[in-house]
Formats: C-alpha cells, sequence, structure tokens
C-alpha cells in the first residue's frame, strides 16, 4: 500500500498531469477471452479457492480496499468495468479522452496502445518507477522490431507465458518480428501460407499452418477492448485531496503519514499548460 501511494506521488511529481484515473481488474479473467482460449491465465487458478479465484498474495488482498479509500479521499477515480480487465478500461481511456495521454503500466501488452499521433505513451514500470521507460512508437520498434500497432499481432506469435498465451511453437520473438515486417500482420501472414510463392522455409511454413487454430483466435485476446461504455466521470487530478480529513485518519490509522504527506505535496505543484 505504501508502495502504491509512493508511485502515484512520484509519477504526478515527474509527469505532470492535468487528469489521472486508476484502472481496476473487474474480471481478471474474462469468459469471452477464456471462451477463445482456454489457457488464457488458467495457470493463475486458485485451485483450493473460490471458483474462477486468482492466486495472489495473501498480503495484498486487504490492502485492495484501504488503496481504494485512499483514491477516494484524494479523489482520483478507480474504474473498472463489468467482464473486463484493467487493460480494457486503459485501453478505451486511451482512445475515448482527448491527448495526449500516458499510460502507466508494467504490462506488456498495452505497448499496443502506443500511437504517436495522439499521442499516447506508455509509461512502461515493468522494473520499477524509479526505472520508467517512456515509450512511443521509436522506443516500441527498438524494443521489438515492430511499430506498436502490430504489437498484438506480434505477441500472439510469440507468445507469452504469464497470460497463458502458447504463441506458435518454434517461432521467438525474433522470428514474430520478422514475419511481422515482412507481411504486415497476422491477416497477411495468415495469407501468405496459401501462397506456394511467399517464400516461407519449409519448417517454419509447417509450424505456422499447425497453428492456424490458436492464431485465429489468439489477436482476439490479446487485443485490448477501445469501446466499453463508460458514465461519465471526472478525471481531472485535484491540486488537493478532496476529503483531507479521511486522508489525515487513513495516514494515521495505516502509518501512511510520510507517503500521503509526498502524495499531498505531489499534488500541489504547478501543472504545465498543455
Amino acid at each position: 500500500m505504501r508502495g502504491f501511494v509512493d508511485f502515484l506521488a512520484t509519477l504526478i511529481r515527474g509527469r505532470h498531469p492535468d487528469r489521472l484515473v486508476c484502472a481496476m481488474d473487474a474480471d481478471w479473467r474474462p469468459a469471452w477471452r477464456v471462451e477463445l482460449l482456454p489457457t488464457y491465465k488458467a495457470h493463475r487458478l486458485d485451485a483450493g479457492g473460490a471458483p474462477g479465484a486468482e492466486i495472489v498474495p495473501d498480503t495484498l488482498v486487504p490492502q485492495i480496499p484501504l488503496i481504494l479509500e485512499v483514491l477516494e479521499a484524494v479523489g482520483i477515480p478507480a474504474v473498472e468495468a463489468p467482464g473486463y480487465e484493467a487493460d480494457d478500461v486503459l485501453g478505451t481511456l486511451a482512445t475515448t479522452q482527448p491527448g495526449p495521454v500516458e499510460v502507466a503500466s508494467g504490462d506488456r501488452d498495452l505497448f499496443q496502445l502506443v500511437d504517436d499521433g495522439k499521442p499516447v505513451r506508455l509509461l512502461y514500470c515493468g522494473r520499477g518507477v524509479a526505472k520508467l521507460e517512456d515509450c512511443d512508437d521509436t522506443a516500441v520498434r527498438a524494443k521489438y522490431g515492430v511499430p506498436a500497432a502490430a504489437y498484438a499481432d506480434f505477441a500472439a506469435l510469440r507468445g507469452d507465458p504469464s497470460d497463458g498465451l502458447p504463441g506458435v511453437p518454434g517461432v521467438g520473438e525474433k522470428t514474430a518480428a520478422r514475419l511481422v515486417t515482412r507481411y504486415g500482420d497476422l491477416d497477411g501472414i495468415l495469407a501468405a501460407l496459401d501462397d506456394p510463392k511467399a517464400g516461407f522455409a519449409a519448417g517454419l511454413r509447417g509450424k505456422l499452418a499447425a497453428a492456424r487454430d490458436y492464431l485465429a483466435v489468439a489477436p482476439k485476446v490479446v487485443r485490448v477492448a477501445r469501446d466499453i461504455p463508460f458514465p461519465d466521470f471526472d478525471t481531472s487530478l485535484p491540486t488537493a485531496p478532496v476529503d483531507p480529513d479521511r486522508l489525515l485518519a487513513l495516514a494515521e490509522k495505516w502509518n501512511l503519514a510520510g507517503s500521503c504527506r509526498r502524495l499531498v505535496d505531489a499534488l500541489a505543484l504547478p501543472r504545465p499548460t498543455h
């Protein structure tokens, strides 16, 4: 909990946002994704817990309601949507909110949201907030060899064990990037499979052909939703907590005085006009 509050303070102090939303999982393993790909996050199911429960650290579960209380006292909306993951919430907000948009996440799937035209950037915190990577399309290309718009197809080919996404056996990151670069997208790759003049090595052609059924559904699983219907809510970041007494009480109760003070100080900093 302290780490999350400190993360918020560091993010606000370093990026100077005038809007801020925290996205939540309403459903960490949506049925519509599982129907497409039964292995999706299957390794995270808690066999000893309630049906559909996720394995999470025992110390994390009781902290979530407390984090939500802090966010409410500060005035930062925590948004979720039934049947969707937090990634889908972020995808929809990145698409529907006016730019510029910065998405802070340690989830690689969100590289697909990067869009220099709007712009949308990913502040990738996979190595921690102290090593935040500010990623535009050039950064995605340098990191993976494909443009951000092709990341979902690339990820489907490569796979992602953390999400139960098997990928195409024998196709690693470099081969996936070469295929996407040569044929444009997964549709182009699959169309080329039916062309004997497409220039596939026999072994690679066989691997891709054997994975046709998987490749027909995997991109739909990887792609985040961009059109979730939300009720109207205020995304503006306050310059001071909306309920300072409640925040003070939470800080005292949970030994968060230093973290909450840093967050309050960050809120009060001047913000550049975009």
